[in-house]
């Protein structure tokens, strides 16, 4: 054996020799790293002691590194190995050197995985973003977590007030049912900005659920649920923090630390500071491309654990003030700037607390409650908007699974919603006040019944009955198939009916910001819309040489409206209309990405999405305006040795789609055009890595690409021909920024 070792080391020389000549003959060192059993050793540590002058070892162990005359101390190092410096003479050439392995009581093994991952196992179509595919962006919030994913987009709505939402599987994101901690939440009047509430460096995970998901959760997944999980205090220690700065000083601080009391309490607060206080406004329109903003957001969570009681508690308060309008170039000549002012308070509190009946059958039962009380208060110009939102949440689950071949889930819910506010919808300064007040009370029940009969295959079917006091009681099925023919392959078949309440006014008060009027129709307010969704998606682990493989996912959804909240930007120009769909309503989306790690450290991940989406608007089937049709997403992350240095590009390629039905101007030219075209978007990052934290810059839309004038009629911002909802690309350009992050205990 060791006559095998000896011939595999001098061939590995003879190679480094035949393709490293050159780089012999201008004095560089050439070896091998091997262990105490003469086994190569891989990413090893090699550098001249005292300088900057390192390589690491291939994958057959081998180095070079150049040799250096003034220094002849070579240290060598890896983890689980002695290390070791060498006096090395100027006139050797080749070096095999040889690490003692250390002897150690107990090993703690740490592994890197990826980032994103799709869950094989899972029964639905789910995918899991943990911290690693976080940091690969800022992700200075929860919008901006998905810049690396296929399947989520998020794009401005609004370009005077920087209003963000997210877009699944071609439809808005309120017919996305978000969840912090499987529990419902960010509803309401919180819709419009919430994905900024959220900071990203409180996020542990996101899961992302397509189609028709549980109905343990509720009633409200139309085409899917976004579930995130914030950091919790029962982990190892930690004290970590991230510090952001971009070049609109925009300025983050994020500072999150735990506690254990004993071998049962433990607690963790997390904390996060934003401000952004200077005006840019890059296409000199006077209007700020980006709001003000200064934000405030704390949390604290307890977690008590014992051999079968499990209780979670905690609360939250959220202070955020936005201002946005006039406030860019020129505006001191103006004698009534436009101005907007958004002031939120969020304070919220849960408890969780589960109990194992049976660890043997998995028997357990669960109470969740969550309430939260929310103030909204906005100007837009003259226009204002009023509200306060209580919500109150509360679930009663049981759970058991007698064999391995059946599980069981049934329990009881309650959500309760109370909206108390007033709104003024017309420019004028002294118009009267309108009071908008109601509350929705849904209790309901629901039976959750998962069978495999066969480790290959899974199949899942709930119901749910709720009974709401303004729409009465309606009945929620939902079903799901998954196949696993080889461990290679996974196939899903879902279907279900989701339920949601469209308070328009509640939902869409950013729209006040536009100089449209706001025109709603009878029996449009407060109606509960109703879809089915239709699901099937098909994972494949393509073997590529060796070890190497392809995982390619392709999936297809079809969602068909039954009753739905119409937003009509076509039948007049001035006008923004709001009434119940008569006629059809649907969105067909395709899906395929593929990942590859295509050597080690780099991995590579490239999509494309298909979407028709077609609503009856003005009694005419079209497509919906604002909506790309397809997407291009090509991902590189590449990981050096050790994880010393980590480098991330994204580049994505948003397609073409239909604009609202333009209006010919006074010179006959149009208003706008009646499509949009192609535009690329580029993003990249680079992340050192030290032991206990880690600095970064990156830069977003490196192309610098921006829509043209993203707001009509800038000039008369008092008139109905002001709309800023006409956005479909980025409205600001370039961004560059830099941070750093740093855990004490990790």
């Amino acid at each position: 054996m060791k006559k095998k070792h000896q011939i595999s080391f001098l061939l590995s020389l003879l190679l480094l020799s035949a393709t490293g000549l050159a780089a012999q003959d201008g004095g560089q060192l050439i070896g091998q790293v091997v262990d105490d059993t003469a086994e190569p050793i891989v990413a090893a540590n090699v550098y001249w002691l005292g300088t900057n002058i390192h390589t690491s070892s291939g994958e057959k162990g081998e180095f070079a590194i150049e040799h250096l005359g003034a220094h002849h101390r070579l240290v060598v190092s890896c983890a689980g190995f002695v290390a070791d410096t060498i006096d090395i003479s100027h006139d050797t050439k080749q070096r095999r050197i040889m690490l003692q392995s250390i002897v150690m009581d107990h090993v703690e093994v740490i592994g890197f995985r990826k980032g994103r991952s799709k869950l094989r196992l899972s029964i639905e179509n789910r995918e899991q973003i943990s911290e690693g595919e976080l940091i690969r962006a800022a992700c200075c919030n929860l919008g901006e977590s998905f810049t690396t994913n296929p399947s989520v987009d998020v794009s401005t709505t609004d370009a005077a007030t920087g209003t963000k939402q997210i877009k699944l599987l071609g439809l808005s994101g309120k017919y996305v049912q978000m969840q912090t901690e499987n529990i419902p939440g960010f509803r309401g009047i919180s819709a419009p900005y919430s994905l900024g509430y959220i900071p990203g460096a409180w996020i542990q995970s996101i899961q992302v659920s397509k189609g028709a998901a549980s109905v343990k959760n509720g009633f409200e997944s139309m085409t899917g649920q976004i579930n995130v999980e914030y950091k919790k205090p029962n982990v190892d220690r930690y004290f970590e923090g991230n510090a952001y700065l971009d070049q609109g000083l925009r300025a983050e601080l994020n500072l999150a630390g735990n506690y254990q009391f004993g071998d049962r309490w433990s607690t963790a607060l997390l904390a996060h500071v934003e401000d952004r206080s200077m005006a840019h406004d890059a296409n000199h329109d006077t209007f700020v491309d980006m709001p003000m903003m200064r934000q405030y957001n704390v949390m604290n969570r307890w977690t008590y654990r014992s051999a079968r009681n499990i209780i979670q508690s905690g609360f939250l308060y959220l202070y955020e003030n936005r201002r946005a309008g006039q406030y860019g170039h020129h505006t001191e000549a103006l004698a009534t700037p436009y101005l907007i002012g958004i002031k939120t308070h969020r304070g919220e509190a849960f408890v969780k607390a589960a109990h194992i009946l049976d660890p043997d059958r998995g028997s357990s039962i669960a109470l969740i409650v969550d309430g939260s009380k929310q103030q909204l208060d906005a100007g837009y110009g003259h226009k204002v908007f009023e509200m306060g939102q209580d919500n109150l949440y509360t679930s009663l689950l049981f759970e058991t699974q007698p064999n391995e071949q059946h599980a069981l889930s049934t329990g009881l819910s309650w959500q309760y919603d109370h909206y108390d506010g007033q709104h003024r919808l017309e420019q004028t300064a002294l118009g009267p006040l309108t009071t908008n007040r109601y509350n929705e009370s849904v209790p309901g029940a629901y039976f959750q019944y998962t069978y495999t009969p066969v480790p290959q295959l899974a199949v899942l079917g709930g119901i749910r009955a709720d009974h709401s006091n303004l729409h009465g009681t309606f009945v929620t099925p939902r079903f799901h198939i998954r196949y696993n023919p080889s461990s290679a392959v996974s196939l899903r078949l879902s279907a279900g009916k989701g339920y949601r309440t469209h308070g328009i006014l509640v939902e869409n008060n950013h729209l006040l910001a536009s100089g449209r009027e706001i025109v709603i129709h009878e029996g449009a307010d407060k109606l509960q819309e109703a879809s089915w969704n239709y699901g099937i998606s098909v994972g494949l682990d393509i073997p590529v040489g060796g070890s190497k493989k392809v995982e390619l996912n392709a999936e297809y959804y079809y969602t068909d409206f039954d009753k739905r909240v119409v937003i009509d930007m076509d039948s007049h120009p001035h006008e923004l209309h709001f009434y119940g769909m008569a006629g059809s309503s649907y969105s067909h989306t395709f899906q395929i990405d593929a990942s590859y790690t295509l050597l080690r450290g780099l991995d590579l991940m490239a999509a494309f999405r298909l979407s028709d989406v077609r609503n009856t608007i003005g009694g005419r089937l079209r497509s919906e305006p604002l909506t790309s049709r397809y997407k291009a997403l090509l991902t590189a992350s590449y990981k050096t040795p050790l994880r010393l240095w980590q480098g991330d590009v994204t580049f994505s390629l948003n397609g073409s789609g239909r604009m609202p039905d333009p209006y010919t101007l006074t010179n006959g030219a149009s208003s706008w055009d009646s499509s949009y075209g192609t535009y690329p978007l580029v993003s990249a990052q680079i992340t050192r890595f030290f032991p206990q934290w880690s600095a970064y810059v990156g830069g977003e839309n490196l192309t610098n690409y921006r829509q043209p004038n993203p707001i009509v009629n800038a000039q008369d911002p008092w008139s109905k021909a002001f709309d800023s909802t006409m956005v479909w690309g980025p409205t600001d350009g370039i961004m560059v920024y830099a941070g750093i992050r740093f855990n004490l205990f990790d």
